[in-house]
């Protein structure tokens, strides 16, 4: 009788559970988080793009592009002409084979440049490309920009780390979420505004992300971007949407991505 009684009781839990709601690891529990805003966008001009650049960082700096691309063996950190695409200046960044590069930014003077899974963090001057320092990082680098005092890494999850430019601490660390919970891949990244706007590898979105907070508060959707450029491309030889510049002085933001052919210059509605 007793076993009869344990198997009923693991039966009646087996029911109820399967009746039951599953709840998405991805969402947390007790979000109030409103629903981002969807922001739409207008293209300015359309100018080419070195399609041999895997684009993993965009920056522009006294009028003057700079990029970081990646890959093994072939990571770049370039100067590129706007109106031509065409590389002003460049150094590879992966003589070492297990580099491959990632995000950067400049930073009183300096380009940082994130690796992926190398665990290290360059430090270059702006006009000789020359290293002058590298730093520890403990996780994976992705996507790098910075505020007037710290620098803002993203890591591939869901958390941004602000960090000291001097020594590559960590200050405090920043949960990204929106309405559904936390948000991942996180990606390139550029602070503009006091919002950080960045890539979420592997998507067609651009979020805007209040520093403060955390929070996803608006979403740019570029789906079918490269279709608008007029150029043509062999979908096999492209990858993601990456790759975040902007220009204070226009209030304009420029956009590409991993071995296009297009830089889209594009004005926020």
């Amino acid at each position: 009788m007793k076993q009869l009684f344990i198997w009923f009781c693991i039966l009646l839990v087996c029911s109820c559970n399967g009746n039951s709601p599953v709840i998405n690891a991805d969402t947390t529990a007790g979000n109030d988080n409103p629903a981002p805003a969807i922001i739409s966008y207008t293209i300015i001009k359309v100018f080419p793009h070195d399609t041999s650049s895997y684009t993993q960082g965009l920056e522009l700096y006294n009028n003057i592009l700079y990029e970081g691309t990646g890959d093994y063996q072939h990571s770049k950190l370039k100067k590129d002409d706007i109106n031509t695409g065409k590389s002003l200046q460049e150094i590879s960044t992966s003589n070492d084979s297990a580099i491959f590069g990632e995000g950067i930014t400049v930073f009183n003077h300096k380009i940082y440049e994130l690796t992926w899974e190398y665990k290290k963090v360059f430090v270059y001057d702006i006009n000789t490309f020359k290293k002058i320092n590298e730093f520890n990082w403990p996780f994976e680098g992705w996507g790098l920009t910075h505020t007037d005092k710290e620098l803002i890494v993203s890591t591939g999850g869901s958390n941004l780390y602000f960090v000291n430019p001097e020594n590559f601490s960590i200050n405090k660390t920043v949960g990204v979420t929106d309405n559904n919970g936390p948000v991942s891949d996180i990606n390139e990244l550029e602070y503009i505004n006091g919002y950080i706007f960045a890539n979420v590898y592997q998507t067609n979105y651009i979020i805007k992300i209040n520093p403060a907070t955390g929070r996803v508060e608006g979403k740019i959707d570029l789906s079918g971007l490269l279709d608008k450029s007029g150029t043509h491309y062999d979908p096999s030889h492209i990858d993601v949407l990456n790759g975040i510049a902007w220009d204070s002085a226009k209030n304009n933001f420029y956009i590409t991505g991993k071995w296009w052919p297009a830089l889209f210059e594009i004005k926020l509605n």
